[in-house]
């Protein structure tokens, strides 16, 4: 019985926090239509999720692209077909690694940051003192976050794709000795519009799923500073499943 009544309380709590984030969800996104308009707000967020963010993105995608061009490498060497090297990379770069990667690196950066700061907001009043003053806590905090991920995801992956193309490029024809004109011309030559595009639309949800998750988990904080960190933990962790998660089904419905 203990049992059943743990899966149970498991089960609920599991669909509550999937009920509080849908309610947050629409609440944020009519917040986008209504004023007034945070320029101010949202030009910070913009700063604190991408630009700050780029340093680690570039660096995993350089070795991401480095890493994918040494093992595809060394496997298509043992029947000749090293000069498709390129062609795997930028694809790969491309359609999946360059927006999961960024995802998973921004949830952890961005989105535990997030859920900190209104987790904090939340345990010393201060969202109770936005309430008080007749403010809209959503609008207020949720929505320069969320839409500064949704704009903002995109151009960190193009760099990223770029970044691991160069990655790639670098240990294919610098360390393993591969022709750079045949690397360079099948690089670009089996890529399709779709393959870009797909990775942008891909990282702009993936933008909103996280910061989303972040403000929802730091919102709903209990506990001191304890809960604090129990939110933070949790940003991070849910965040990168609903990237991995959300992947699969917009893979299937993109290609």
């Amino acid at each position: 019985m203990r049992t059943l009544e743990a899966l149970g309380n498991l089960l609920l709590r599991f669909l509550t926090d999937i009920g509080r984030f849908f309610i947050l969800a629409g609440e944020t996104f009519r917040g986008f239509l209504r004023p007034p308009y945070d320029i101010r707000a949202w030009a910070t967020q913009i700063v604190r999720v991408g630009f700050d963010s780029l340093p680690v993105v570039l660096v995993t995608a350089v070795f991401t692209g480095g890493v994918m061009a040494l093992q595809t490498f060394k496997g298509f060497a043992r029947f000749h077909a090293e000069g498709y090297v390129g062609s795997v990379v930028a694809l790969s770069m491309l359609r999946e690694l360059a927006p999961v990667l960024t995802g998973l690196m921004v949830a952890g950066r961005a989105g535990s940051a997030m859920a900190a700061e209104l987790g904090s907001m939340r345990v010393t009043e201060q969202i109770d003192a936005l309430i008080s003053l007749a403010t809209d806590p959503v609008q207020y905090l949720f929505v320069p976050r969320v839409l500064a991920g949704i704009v903002v995801m995109p151009f960190l992956v193009a760099l990223g794709n770029g970044t691991g193309i160069l990655g790639g490029y670098l240990v294919a024809v610098r360390l393993q000795g591969a022709n750079p004109v045949v690397y360079m011309n099948n690089t670009f030559q089996f890529l399709e519009l779709n393959d870009l595009w797909s990775g942008l639309i891909k990282s702009a949800v993936f933008g909103g799923l996280l910061t989303l998750i972040g403000c929802q988990k730091g919102y709903d904080t209990t506990g001191g500073a304890e809960g604090v960190g129990r939110s933070t933990t949790s940003a991070v962790v849910t965040g990168s499943l609903a990237v991995l998660v959300s992947d699969f089904f917009l893979t299937k419905i993109l290609f």
